[in-house]
């Protein structure tokens, strides 16, 4: 039976007698993507996938009832899945966690920074150790399947396959697919090739150039800074054998791992090695400068010593206060303020609320939700500006900080006399706008 086409018009269409179609979300001919709802009108917003390949359905089947023992933070979670109909055509369906924001919706726009890059890569890590250390290669690691849900990064988690296995669905065109992928079975390189693809797009726009029939490295955008740069050359080796490991672009994006050189080998121990092409002598030291260089590093840090041990050891000097003699009793003079003066509230003078591009605002999904705090001095004004939630999106946590540091307040009375104040400031950014809530949290 020939696979069916799948199509933005079946909105409206229910699926399996429960799932309504809501938004068509993106897809090709056999697989689709929808918005829905897990419990009809109003209830916990969903993703709908529906895949249209009879030939695949068990083992997609299969494969979802073995994932559905897994469970990581960040993996979105498989709510359902099932057989489905729709104009007569036999369909298989998934039912996940609804993302608020993909990565591909995002690169078209805008490159993400080198700090969003370190928040998408450090869950996208741990996600992909955890499938490795049970037996499964993600295979499908590009920025469609980079999502953000309730403010966390996860990986897609619809179509793992066992290491070991063949990649069946993988078209070798595809640069994010590991070379070996067409003709041999999957194994977690072929993770490692992918995730230095999605690094170059997300960062730079562009995909690494590669010819395989010349079964040369590919060529990086010159634009890829440090680190990523490195992590990238060290994942995009043809060769899956000398092809960085997980731990190694921890270790790079941190700082504690020399970078590799632009050919490498990879050592026994899974860490870079310069391929070592002769032996070489040790440069003889000269003796005598160094004996003077540190005769004199011996003389300075004695001085050094000498200099703290007088300023640490001399008397101290004490101040002496006198003590204000007690006031005396007049009850007139103290009297208390009335209650209405003690303290009011302080108010908004001027909000200001971001003014987000449409280009922008037309890759979120759902909402983006950003928290600020802010110090008002007693005449109003912004003094201090911090994050109480920064979001998954440097992007729009950017766009909520520059908007906060130019509200203005009322400042609130104390006693009859203006006092500073704290406010929070939460965002949402959606497509059809933003709004901002205003709270005075102190005094």
């Amino acid at each position: 039976m020939n696979a069916v086409s799948i199509r933005g018009d079946w909105v409206g269409q229910v699926i399996d007698g429960r799932f309504s179609l809501l938004e068509w979300l993106g897809g090709s001919v056999t697989c689709g993507t929808f918005l829905t709802e897990l419990d009809g009108p109003g209830s916990q917003k969903a993703t709908l996938k529906l895949f249209s390949a009879p030939a695949q359905a068990e083992d997609r089947l299969s494969t979802w009832e073995a994932m559905s023992d897994l469970s990581h933070v960040q993996l979105v979670r498989i709510l359902h899945f099932g057989r489905a109909q729709v104009d007569g055509a036999p369909l298989v369906y998934m039912v996940t966690e609804f993302a608020e924001e993909v990565l591909s919706q995002i690169i078209p726009e805008r490159p993400l920074t080198a700090d969003e890059e370190r928040e998408m890569l450090g869950p996208v890590l741990d996600a992909l150790s955890y499938l490795h250390a049970r037996g499964y290669v993600h295979g499908h690691v590009k920025p469609s399947n980079v999502l953000v849900v309730e403010n966390e990064v996860k990986l897609s988690a619809d179509g793992l396959i066992a290491v070991g296995e063949p990649a069946l669905e993988l078209k070798s065109s595809d640069v994010h697919n590991a070379p070996e992928t067409a003709t041999e079975a999957m194994a977690p390189t072929a993770d490692i090739w992918s995730l230095g693809v999605t690094i170059v797009e997300a960062l730079t726009q562009q995909l690494p150039v590669w010819d395989a029939a010349s079964k040369a490295e590919p060529v990086l955008p010159a634009s890829l800074p440090k680190p990523f740069a490195e992590i990238a050359i060290a994942c995009l080796r043809v060769d899956p054998a000398k092809r960085c490991t997980l731990s190694e672009i921890r270790r790079l994006l941190e700082g504690r791992l020399k970078p590799p050189p632009p050919q490498i080998q990879h050592a026994q121990e899974k860490d870079f090695a310069p391929r070592i092409a002769a032996k070489t002598v040790p440069a003889r030291i000269p003796l005598v400068p160094l004996i003077v260089g540190f005769v004199l590093l011996v003389v300075i840090i004695i001085g050094f010593a000498l200099r703290n041990h007088q300023t640490y050891t001399a008397p101290l000097q004490t101040e002496t206060t006198q003590q204000a003699p007690p006031a005396e009793s007049d009850s007139t003079a103290t009297a208390t303020p009335p209650s209405s003066m003690a303290t009011a509230k302080g108010d908004v003078l001027n909000r200001v609320v971001p003014d987000v591009p449409r280009n922008a605002s037309n890759t979120i999904q759902g909402k983006i939700s950003v928290a600020v705090r802010v110090s008002v001095d007693s005449m109003g004004t912004v003094s201090n500006a911090e994050f109480a939630s920064h979001g998954p999106s440097e992007y729009f946590a950017r766009l909520a900080m520059e908007s906060a540091r130019n509200w203005k307040f009322k400042p609130p009375q104390s006693n009859g006399k203006a006092a500073p104040s704290t406010w929070l400031l939460r965002y949402q950014f959606r497509r059809g706008g933003t709004d901002v809530t205003p709270v005075e949290t102190n005094p």
